[in-house]
């Protein structure tokens, strides 16, 4: 196996997300992934009312050379994906800074105190512009919707994942995904993980061109 250079060792990568998103899970697949290729990932996760819709982070941790703690430190972030995006907002203010790099699934999820009327949830314009302000370049996908077309909200994980393959400089080989998928869920699921993947990465083609199809 070729050895890999990554642009700085660590690489860190949040995944943040509300619970019932399946954050865990995509964090899990994202490290198997690049484990398969070589490198050391340590992921620490931090839990809020996960089971209320609070917010679930999954640090990563990517290296070539060594194991690293699992905490990023502040302002340490090189990628941010959000299956969420308010909770991209509380990332980027913690871990963010000028070169941080960011795809988030443009569907809101409300916290209890909107839906009580007790607080309000911004406006998407406002969503879309305060997250280009407070990222090196951005992307969002409308993860939710085009997951709810293959039957299942959770296959958004995978077209995010798909679409940081696409996006990003780390080795996420599609043909390793499928083969992870394949050994871990069983071969009947690799088709439409397969499908999820391709969906994420079309869809960075697709705003890398100017949102044109």
């Amino acid at each position: 196996m070729a050895e890999i250079t990554l642009p700085s060792d660590p690489y860190n990568v949040i995944i943040t997300g509300v619970g019932g998103q399946g954050n865990v899970l995509a964090s899990r697949v994202l490290g198997q992934m690049l484990t398969r290729q070589g490198l050391r990932v340590t992921i620490g996760e931090t839990f809020g009312a996960s089971q209320r819709g609070g917010s679930v982070m999954s640090h990563l941790r990517i290296s070539a050379l060594s194991a690293w703690s699992p905490q990023i430190p502040a302002g340490r972030a090189h990628w941010v994906i959000a299956l969420e995006p308010s909770e991209a907002f509380r990332v980027l203010a913690a871990y963010g800074n000028p070169e941080t790099q960011l795809i988030y699934n443009t569907r809101p999820i409300q916290p209890v105190d909107v839906i009580a009327g007790n607080a309000s949830y911004p406006q998407e314009q406002e969503i879309r512009q305060g997250l280009a302000e407070l990222s090196a370049r951005d992307w969002p996908l409308e993860a939710t919707a085009k997951a709810l077309e293959l039957g299942n909200p959770i296959f958004g994980n995978i077209m995010m994942i798909g679409a940081l393959a696409e996006a990003g400089p780390l080795p996420l080989d599609r043909d390793s995904f499928g083969q992870m998928i394949g050994q871990s869920l069983g071969e009947n699921k690799v088709e439409i993980n397969l499908k999820a993947f391709d969906i994420g990465a079309q869809e960075i083609k697709r705003l890398n061109n100017g949102g044109r199809d």
